[in-house]
């Protein structure tokens, strides 16, 4: 029924733009309320207010956290580098592709291969603060995991719940790249990245005020997913460069190789606290 009434829709409407506007529109109305299924979150979250309240203060707390997280008082002491979360989560997670947060609350608690447990959006916010910014576990429960998980889950409204069993991944979880034509090239990365990254991640890695360290002791540590090759491969085919992503999968993987080259960080696992 829902299918007919679209391409009935699309047939009146002659695919003009205000036309396959309100296909949209209506056909995600007719979806919502013929199917009694929740609406699309790419499609609502943008348009989303902030909730009222003390709710509201923790989510956009949260945001602020995942904008500032190597700068703000609260985060700053759990944090031993120069990123921020949306470093790599861009767009504060807004971003669909290049570490999004859409969606990703509605998959936890989630089995996590490299924890060999089941774990929680917290548990794996907390992480985080552990490899990617080379620090320290807040506790469970205190305010800053609160707001962060707030504001991811307020970002995953609409989604449906669908606990993951394999890996902690949302429903816009990145795409590992499959294996180039060639091997990874650090030479051809090197030339690749003084022509295309270094403007913004300095000639030495180390960043600039537009781009943050990608090695050396103020970037990620080793236990990092972004310090493998593939992953670093597959983040950078979708993010970079920022606004022209245009590298081929071949380019993306001389790049990872010459990134992952330079020294950074040794992960130490230590008790939670």
């Amino acid at each position: 029924m829902i299918d007919a009434l679209k391409i009935d829709l699309g047939d009146t409407m002659n695919r003009t733009a205000a036309g396959r506007f309100a296909i949209r529109c209506i056909g995600i109305f007719l979806f919502t309320t013929l199917a009694g299924q929740p609406l699309a979150v790419e499609t609502a979250f943008a348009q989303q207010t902030y909730p009222p309240g003390a709710l509201g203060d923790v989510v956009r707390l949260g945001e602020t956290l995942v904008n500032e997280t190597n700068e703000h008082p609260l985060t700053k002491p759990f944090v031993g580098n120069s990123l921020k979360c949306t470093s790599c989560h861009l767009d504060a997670g807004r971003h669909e592709k290049a570490g999004s947060f859409i969606g990703v609350a509605a998959a936890y608690p989630a089995y996590s291969p490299r924890e060999h447990s089941v774990i929680t959006l917290e548990d794996r916010i907390l992480n985080c603060f552990i490899r990617s910014q080379n620090g320290t576990r807040p506790t469970n429960g205190s305010k800053v995991p609160v707001a962060i998980a707030a504001y991811i889950t307020w970002l995953s409204q609409g989604t449906p719940l669908r606990m993951n069993p394999a890996k902690p991944l949302g429903p816009k979880h990145m795409a590992i790249l499959q294996s180039p034509p060639a091997a990874p090239s650090v030479k051809r990365g090197e030339l690749l990245y003084q022509e295309r990254c270094s403007s913004c991640h300095a000639n030495d890695g180390i960043g600039t005020d537009d781009g943050p360290p990608v090695w050396g002791d103020l970037s990620f540590n080793d236990g990092a997913g972004l310090a493998g090759v593939p992953k670093m491969a597959s983040w950078l085919k979708v993010a970079m460069p920022l606004d022209d992503t245009d590298l081929s999968d071949q380019e993306a993987f001389d790049i990872a190789a010459y990134v992952n080259s330079h020294t950074r960080p040794k992960f130490v696992a230590k008790p939670n606290p």
